[in-house]
């Protein structure tokens, strides 16, 4: 193998975990300068954690290592000399690689035929016996293995995961870029994930870059971390030298985001039941059913469940979007079908996931979207068209209240943050009286301060009286917040327990199926 051409000077890179290094990396955007010298160093074989909130410059810097950007100014070093990376050929070629967030895998093909297609010289013509005996061999040295004839759309979420990193390793990337790899498996699946990479880091096999926002993960496998702020480089150490406190503090600096507050009182009177209630999943095919649910006032009861296990259907459900087929919903002792009068009447508020798609409207302004649920009545309740200066004055009010941060009140909302779009969500839907509150997904994608401060205004309604249904896919999430915990399983409730007496390991098994 010659060596490549992008690297100053002529000896070819050493086999094995690459050492990577940014120096004074900077990135402008016009005007704005979202990475602002930025010198972060991985040495050979280790596990690095990048940490930052949504915005902090993450995903800039490693884009300008992967050369999707090109840096304005700033220099990388691969094994302690200089790379010029033009493009992602570039850094594929010297043995740097990214697994996303999302799988990038071909669903109705094999392990074996995403193997093969992912490389440069795949042939025209497949000569699949030698392939299969190569990709064999392959195997043989590989710490984890997936089924080669099986189709990926019949793979667990772990095994997927596993294939993109097994793809790396198989087209000679020494170097992974982690970006959030965990956020779609259970907790042991991302310590069963986790666990090999790290080993492959201690065998010098690799070395890793992982982005994450998950501080016991970074606790449990990291040996350094990189803390970026506003497009600064605010802190960096080893992990078995900093706290859970001390990384948080590094990553929002001097604002204190709201916390969870204790329970303010006891579970109250029943507010949602499900009864016999069954709907078709999304594919058309498979029933979900939820035989017996309540929700009492003061209580949160959460669900558990890894994505497509049928969360998605009955969020849908309770809020119109999908017809039930069978069995009754009812919301303090009434039937509920989740039409605009009924929630009305009875207090029932909701937040879906992904918001921006599902509860707003894109090009409407932040104050025309928080306005949705009250812009045709008055503060004592009457029916009729507020005027436009008081759906603004109402709406500025709650952008201060709630800390949404945007360029204008008549800013789109598409133009927010994906905190800022949650938080103008909540304005919306916890002002007033509410009795239930349908919560799913929250804070998937969302930084620190934004997660711990939609927390803790869902723990505030609860504590206030509120009911809560939430479901997450993020298991530290339900522990956290949750009075009741089901897990929601093959499109049906496999597990009860109470938060007091909740084990991780039990959750994370039924969440999986296993139990």
């Amino acid at each position: 193998m010659k060596p490549p051409l992008n690297i100053v000077g002529a000896e070819p890179l050493p086999q094995g975990a690459l050492a990577v290094e940014t120096l004074g990396m900077t990135m402008r955007f016009g005007n704005f300068t979202a990475l602002d010298n930025v010198s972060v160093k991985v040495p050979a074989g280790t596990f690095h954690a990048l940490l930052g909130e949504n915005g902090a410059g993450k995903s800039t810097l490693v884009k300008c290592m992967m050369g999707f950007y090109h840096a304005t100014a700033g220099q990388m070093l691969i094994g302690g000399r200089e790379a010029v990376i033009d493009d992602p050929r570039d850094a594929h070629a010297l043995g740097l690689g990214m697994v996303y967030q999302h799988f990038t895998l071909v669903p109705s093909l094999t392990v074996a035929e995403n193997l093969v297609i992912s490389r440069d010289d795949t042939p025209r013509i497949i000569d699949w016996p030698r392939e299969r005996k190569a990709l064999a061999e392959f195997m043989e040295y590989m710490p984890f293995r997936v089924p080669l004839d099986q189709p990926v759309m019949r793979l667990a979420a772990g095994e997927k995961q596993k294939l993109e990193i097994l793809k790396q390793l198989y087209l000679g990337r020494r170097f992974l870029i982690l970006d959030e790899p965990t956020s779609v498996l259970t907790p042991d699946e991302a310590d069963e994930v986790l666990g090999h990479v790290r080993a492959l880091c201690s065998k010098r096999a690799i070395s890793v870059m992982m982005i994450t926002h998950k501080f016991r993960e970074v606790t449990a496998y990291a040996d350094d971390v990189s803390v970026l702020r506003r497009g600064k480089l605010v802190g960096q150490g080893s992990v078995r030298d900093l706290s859970h406190n001390d990384m948080a503090a590094m990553m929002i600096g001097t604002e204190k985001p709201l916390v969870p507050t204790a329970r303010a009182r006891v579970a109250g009177a029943e507010v949602l039941r499900i009864r016999g209630m069954t709907a078709r999943d999304r594919s058309g095919l498979k029933e979900i059913a939820i035989d017996d649910l309540k929700v009492c006032a003061g209580e949160i009861v959460g669900i558990a469940g890894i994505s497509g296990n049928g969360q998605m259907e009955l969020m849908e459900v309770l809020t119109g979007q999908r017809a039930a087929t069978a069995g009754m919903v009812e919301v303090k002792g009434q039937p509920y079908h989740a039409t605009r009068e009924e929630s009305q009447a009875l207090a029932v508020r909701s937040v879906p996931e992904e918001p921006l798609k599902n509860a707003c409207a894109g090009r409407l302004s932040v104050v025309e979207n928080i306005a949705f649920r009250s812009f045709d009545r008055s503060e004592t309740g009457r029916s009729f068209w507020l005027r436009g200066s008081e759906i603004h004055k109402r709406g500025v009010e709650l952008i201060t209240a709630f800390k949404v941060r945007t360029a204008s009140p008549e800013a789109p909302i598409a133009s927010l943050s994906g905190g800022n779009v949650q938080r103008a969500v909540l304005a919306r839907e916890l002002t007033g009286k509410v009795d239930l509150l349908l919560v799913s997904n929250p804070c998937f994608g969302l930084d620190f301060s934004a997660v711990a401060e939609i927390r803790a205004r869902i723990v505030a309604a609860r504590n206030a009286g509120c009911a809560v249904l939430l479901m997450s896919e993020d298991l530290d999430e339900v522990m956290e917040l949750s009075d009741r915990i089901l897990v929601m399983s093959e499109g049906r409730i496999a597990y009860e327990v109470a938060a007091e007496q909740a084990e991780l390991a039990t959750i994370g098994h039924h969440m999986g199926g296993h139990a």
